[in-house]
């Protein structure tokens, strides 16, 4: 489905960041430090946070989609690394990153909390995890994200599945969200930062 989808035409999400991660990403990340990005797709967000000094890892299991993200860093005069994985699969790590970013990154609900619970153990002490992601209100807007509830997200289920992180951030919204042709209009989300302590 993601080949499929990565293979129309233009960038399916735009080629601009997230908002809430351009807005988040310098205030809470470390600087310069190794970020991975969970679900990266097409490229539009690793590409922002390495022309911003990161060095940057995007995880996806789109062949097409790297591709289009490489040729976008390309564009922009950066490089990112970027690895094929299914993330049920895939291995974060143990303090590994000063980073993870998780921008609707929308998976069956055992496999997130099994994928949280290794985020948890893959930040380095200090590092922080920065997620937006649909709730399950959002299946009334339908403006985006997938249209089954067991894929969406709750502050309450995250919490529990980051279990160790300081949240600096931690809320269930409406925003409008407008990027590309899939996520357009009013939204309801959940935005996190969390960090992970330094003892």
């Amino acid at each position: 489905m993601w080949n499929e989808r990565y293979r129309e035409p233009g960038f399916a999400y735009g080629i601009e960041p997230n908002d809430f991660l351009a807005a988040n990403a310098e205030r809470h990340l470390p600087p310069g430090g190794e970020v991975l990005s969970l679900a990266e797709g097409e490229g539009r967000n690793a590409v922002f946070l390495a022309r911003r000094g990161y060095r940057v890892t995007g995880v996806d299991g789109s062949v097409v989609g790297l591709e289009k993200a490489r040729a976008l860093a390309a564009k922009h005069g950066v490089e990112i690394a970027t690895v094929v994985a299914d993330l049920a699969e895939f291995d974060l790590g143990v303090g590994r990153w000063d980073g993870i970013v998780s921008i609707w990154c929308h998976l069956p609900s055992e496999l997130r909390a099994r994928l949280h619970r290794s985020v948890v153990a893959a930040l380095q002490p200090g590092g922080v995890f920065l997620l937006e992601a649909y709730t399950p209100d959002q299946l009334a807007y339908k403006t985006g994200g997938p249209p089954t509830a067991d894929l969406l997200m709750t502050l309450a289920a995250v919490r529990e599945e980051l279990e160790g992180l300081d949240f600096l951030v931690g809320e269930e919204k409406l925003r409008e969200v407008h990027e590309g042709k899939y996520h357009e209009g009013t939204s309801a989300v959940l935005q996190v930062v969390a960090r992970k302590p330094l003892g």
